[in-house]
């Protein structure tokens, strides 16, 4: 009965289908959508199929052309924020007169609409993508809107209650059909373990007109993004579109066999194991993955199939909606655990890293969204574990000096994670949600994940050991020096300089004390690790050298904090002197390399350090940054 109605619609043609769909859905009660998108969307037809696309551009319309519909839709937009999405290597603004967030970025038509001509901006190349955030008070002063966003453009009426009708009720069936596409092409292929990169990658392809539909469908406004939230968000609509029972017709096998296919990726893709039991119970570090909505799923298939640019852009053109974005970002979150496992696996981790951060950059630049994730979903912690996890997998013995009593161990500089900074979309987002004071003090009051923190800068401490050569020239050099110094940089000093730049009144004095006694208490352990108990080096360890020793970094930072800022005396706040001396020995071995080094420079010395140290890789800038570090750093 079904195929015959469908038959009859389909042949009054697009428009006239179009017009008595819209009729029967502004009834209240449809009967005919039904049959018609089961055989438009029948799982069994090419997902990019033209003809199928242009019948749900007409049906949408409701009776009237595609442009005039997307006209009228348009004319009721209240352009709150304007959203626009790009891609990497496109010239963007950022204005750090107007800019709440260190991470606010505009597009080049809201910069000139806007009035900047006196303030502090820069243009850049885009290398991440981005989007832009003119009109979003929770991220740039209002002052600094364009002429076409915020509270500065006319208000529209209101629309009628049926111009959207067809669209609330397509828009569920729509995004199934791509969330199937994704279950039908992640079954591993016949002889393989698990689907290749490239499997996916054709898949995304032959979706790309799809998707191309859904997001001319959200450039219609803030009624369209409406429609396509409440789709996206509602549990009952997603369990009523894809959980059993399923009726028992062909499409109902179908959909039985979906299922099937989801459960199983499901299962290939669960939380890391070795999280610590503590932190077990958090809902972000669930062995399992549920979902719940069909937004849920769509960020699940975003993961798996390794941030697709097609769908990220989707993703973040809906971000004007409120509803959307709180939605998106605490679904974001939940899988957020699962983001080493994508780098680790990726066939291409520079591309991945910036679609990653092109997407999370967006949703933890909100101040009071990213608080609110702390606090419900322990974005911190799952922030710290994650990297701490995928740092931990890559340890080797550190070998400063005696190595056979030396039990400490380091990050491994020349594994494929540091040297392609598969860390860096973890150590990005923690930087950024850091930039939030609030944030940034819930982060020094949780005495568990200072501590936590401080274990993952330990796998820092003394890393990538230069050995003094005194026999001949070094022939060839590593190049593991720059991941070193890169990862240093960017998961060590940046979020110690970003947590001082909060603390700016005595009463943050306790906050900092706390975080002098933990970073002693850890230089303590990886002293006793040595077994460094004189501040005199064995004879072998004038052979040895590292340049990295981020825990006596924040020891001095935050200690000059306290008497310079905070108004402590120094003998509250140092270390016993015994102690200082002992911390005292290895910045001075680093003082003692760079001059060494520099000798190596103006003289015929034959006892030379490879030229991997401090003077030739401080100058060195990661190729990713998009900001400057502090001076200081």
């Amino acid at each position: 009965m079904s195929i015959s109605t469908a038959q009859v619609l389909m042949k009054k043609g697009k428009r006239g289908a179009a017009a008595y769909i819209s009729a029967d859905c502004a009834s209240g009660s449809p009967q005919h959508l039904g049959p018609l998108l089961d055989v438009l969307l029948n799982p069994s037809k090419a997902i990019d199929e033209w003809e199928t696309i242009d019948w749900c551009r007409w049906l949408l319309a409701g009776g009237r052309t595609p442009d005039e519909f997307a006209a009228v839709v348009r004319s009721y937009d209240k352009h709150d924020k304007c959203g626009l999405v790009w891609i990497p290597r496109v010239v963007a603004y950022r204005c750090r007169t107007c800019g709440i967030s260190p991470c606010m970025s505009i597009c080049r038509e809201c910069f000139h609409r806007g009035d900047h001509s006196t303030h502090d901006f820069n243009m850049f190349l885009s290398q991440a993508g981005g989007a832009c955030d003119c009109g979003d008070n929770s991220v740039m002063k209002e002052d600094g809107f364009c002429s076409n966003h915020g509270n500065k453009c006319p208000r529209p009426g209101t629309a009628p209650a049926e111009l959207m009708c067809v669209a609330e009720a397509m828009m569920p069936r729509l995004i199934l059909r791509l969330l199937q596409h994704f279950r039908e092409n992640s079954d591993q292929p016949s002889g393989q373990a698990q689907p290749t990169s490239n499997s996916y990658r054709i898949a995304v392809q032959e979706c790309e007109g799809y998707v191309q539909m859904l997001m001319e469908f959200n450039n219609m406004g803030d009624l369209m993004r409406s429609a396509m939230t409440k789709a996206l968000i509602n549990p009952q609509m997603y369990r009523n579109l894809v959980e059993p029972p399923f009726p028992e017709t062909e499409y109902g096998g179908y959909m039985a066999e979906s299922n099937r296919t989801y459960e199983k990726a499901l299962d290939s893709f669960p939380a890391p194991e070795y999280f610590p039991d503590e932190y077990r119970h958090l809902p972000a570090l669930a062995p399992r993955l549920s979902h719940n909505t069909l937004l849920d799923e769509f960020i699940f298939w975003t993961f798996k199939y390794e941030f697709p640019q097609n769908v990220v852009c989707f993703l973040l053109n809906m971000l004007p909606d409120q509803d959307y974005k709180e939605h998106l970002t605490r679904t974001f979150v939940m899988h957020y655990a699962r983001i080493p496992l994508v780098l680790e696996a990726a066939g291409d981790p520079d591309m991945l890293s910036n679609r990653v951060v092109h997407m999370s950059v967006q949703l933890f630049s909100n101040e009071a969204l990213a608080l609110r994730c702390v606090q419900q979903l322990h974005l911190l912690h799952v922030m710290v574990l994650s990297l701490k996890l995928m740092m931990g997998k890559i340890l080797v013995q550190n070998t400063l000096h005696d190595p056979e009593k030396n039990t400490h161990k380091v990050i491994d500089c020349t594994r494929r994670v540091m040297k392609e900074h598969c860390y860096w979309p973890l150590v990005s987002d923690f930087n950024n949600v850091l930039s939030h004071k609030s944030v940034a003090l819930v982060f020094l009051q949780d005495d568990a994940l200072v501590e936590m923190w401080f274990q993952f800068l330990s796998m820092l401490q003394g890393m990538n050991v230069n050995v003094r050569e005194t026999d001949g020239h070094i022939e060839f050099e590593p190049s593991s020096y720059y991941a070193a110094f890169s990862c240093e940089l960017e998961a060590a000093a940046y979020p110690m300089w970003s947590v001082l730049s909060h603390l700016t009144s005595p009463q943050h004095a306790p906050l900092a004390k706390r975080i002098v006694a933990a970073a002693a208490n850890c230089l303590q352990e990886w002293l006793d690790e040595m077994q460094c108990t004189t501040p005199r080096a064995p004879q072998n360890g004038t052979m040895h050298a590292s340049f990295h020793f981020p825990l006596h970094r924040y020891l001095a930072a935050f200690l000059c904090s306290c008497v310079r800022t905070l108004g402590l005396s120094a003998a509250d706040v140092l270390p016993p002197p015994r102690v200082l001396a002992l911390l005292a020995h290895h910045p001075l071995r680093v003082q003692v390399s760079v001059i060494q080094y520099i000798r190596r420079s103006t003289s015929r010395c034959t006892a030379t350090w490879p030229r991997s140290c401090a003077a030739a890789c401080a100058r060195s800038a990661c190729r990713r940054r998009t900001y400057s570090l502090r001076p200081e750093c």
